[in-house]
Order: structure tokens, then C-alpha cells, then sequence
């Protein structure tokens, strides 16, 4: 992963190219120009656009979403919330879920668990940004998001703490299970991912995640 340097005033097409890959134009910001903004401009854009940008290197990167991606995320929330909500375990949030990864890094799962040891004091953080990471970091892949790009979020979120991360392919219906950002597996439509340790007695039969598309 390429990290532009923090020094830079303005990014090249090349030096955007080489930190997140082929990445469609509309998506990257340039108001304020890549490399000059800041997570008040992710908060900006929100409350005055509600739009949604992930801060990289100081780049607004737009988040899309689409519709089956949405229908997806919906469904995971819908299997995967009451059963945090019923052992207490933390809270899930969706789409639009900010979180502060580290200084500077602002990035939007489309699906978060984060267990309540990690609330500063017992106590689930305010403000539109969580400054924190989560246990479990799901994303919902979109033509609009190059293998690169998901590549780094990967890193980072491992990175910030995060125990497992799920990439959850529409077109192949599977989801991939990370451990690391180098160790996975990938699950098919009739197989079951087991919570384990993070999410004890949570079981997951893949083919229930896109039962509304199909």
C-alpha cells in the first residue's frame, strides 16, 4: 500500500492512481483539493451534502453504495443486531457509521461490531465520528472499488485493532473472512460462518445474506 506523502499540498492523477488504485474519478473530492482536507470536511459534506466521504492521506474519497449493496447490508444488520443486542455485546452500526481508524483516517464500514470493551469508561463515544475501531469491519464490494483500495482498508483496519473483517461478494455470492490482512477464507452460499470468539453462539449461513436478492 502507498502512502502519499502528508508534506504534499497537491496530488497528481499518478500519486492518486498510486494510492488507491483505479479508482472512478467522481469519487475522489477536490473541493478542498486532494491532500488539503481535513476530518472537518468529512463532517461538512455530511450535514450540508449527505454525502459520505472516508479521509485518506488528506483525500475525500466518496463512498458509494449501491442499491443491491444496500439490500445486503441491510439484511446482515437485520441477522447480526438482535443477537448483539440480545447477549449485550456491543453495538452494530450500518453504512453510515464514521470512524476515526487513527489521525487523520476516517474510514465508513458499511457494517461495524464493536463490543463494549473497547467504550472509553464503559461508555459508547459521541459526535458524528467514533474514535475508535471496530471488532469487526464488514464491506460490501462495489464495481466503484478497485482491489487495491480494498486492499489498504484492509490493512488499516487491522491495523486499528480490528479482530475480523468481512468482504462480502455479490456477484461470486460468498463473503471472505479475514483473521489478518493476509489469512482468510472464503465461505460459499451453503456454508456457515461460525462467530467464534468474537461473536460466541453467532452462526451465519451465507446463503441467508442475499436470500432478498435471490
Amino acid at each position: 500500500m502507498t502512502v502519499i506523502s502528508p508534506t504534499a499540498s497537491r496530488y497528481t492523477a499518478a500519486d492518486l492512481v498510486s494510492r488507491f488504485g483505479a479508482i472512478p474519478l467522481w469519487r475522489i473530492r477536490h473541493d478542498p483539493p486532494p491532500g488539503m482536507a481535513t476530518e472537518a470536511d468529512v463532517i461538512r459534506i455530511e450535514a450540508t451534502e449527505d454525502r459520505l466521504c472516508e479521509l485518506v492521506d488528506g483525500v475525500l474519497v466518496e463512498k458509494p453504495m449501491g442499491y443491491e449493496e444496500s439490500i445486503v447490508a441491510a439484511t446482515l444488520i437485520g441477522l447480526l443486531a438482535p443477537f448483539v443486542s440480545k447477549h449485550s455485546l456491543g453495538v452494530v452500526a450500518g453504512e453510515s457509521g464514521m470512524m476515526r481508524l487513527a489521525p487523520g483516517l476516517i474510514r465508513i464500514p458499511d457494517i461495524s461490531f464493536v463490543s463494549r470493551r473497547r467504550f472509553p469508561d464503559g461508555k459508547r463515544p459521541r459526535g458524528p465520528i467514533a474514535g475508535l475501531a471496530p471488532d469487526l469491519a464488514i464491506e460490501v464490494l462495489s464495481v466503484s472499488n478497485p482491489r487495491q483500495e480494498m486492499t489498504g482498508k484492509r490493512v488499516e483496519y487491522f491495523a486499528a485493532g480490528a479482530i475480523e473483517v468481512w468482504f462480502v461478494d455479490l456477484k461470486k455470492r460468498s463473503i471472505t473472512v479475514f483473521q489478518s490482512p493476509d489469512k482468510s477464507r472464503t465461505y460459499g452460499v451453503t456454508e456457515t460462518i461460525d462467530g467464534g470468539s468474537l461473536l460466541p453462539g453467532f452462526h451465519l449461513l451465507v446463503a441467508d445474506a442475499f436470500a432478498d436478492l435471490d
